[in-house]
C-alpha cells in the first residue's frame, strides 16, 4: 500500500496494490476509485484536497493501523 500527496496537484492517492488499473470511475465529484482487471478497486484519488479541509496541512499527515479486538 502506498499513500501519495501532491501538494502542486492538490491532490491524495491511496494505491492499494501493483496490478494494472484498466479503468476509472469518479464516484462523487474529485474522487476518482481505479480498478483492476478483476474489477477489484486498486486505487483511491481525491482532488482539491485543500477545498475539504480548511485546516489541511500537508507535512502533518498521520497514519493509525488498529487491530481487530
Amino acid at each position: 500500500m502506498k499513500l501519495s500527496v501532491d501538494k502542486e496537484a492538490d491532490a491524495l492517492y491511496l494505491r492499494l496494490d501493483d496490478s494494472p488499473v484498466i479503468h476509472s470511475e469518479e464516484v462523487s465529484p474529485g474522487v476518482v476509485l481505479d480498478y483492476n482487471e478483476s474489477n477489484d478497486v486498486v486505487g483511491v484519488e481525491m482532488l482539491r484536497l485543500s477545498q475539504r479541509s480548511s485546516n489541511l496541512n500537508f507535512s502533518d499527515l498521520q497514519f493509525e493501523v488498529t487491530t481487530p479486538p
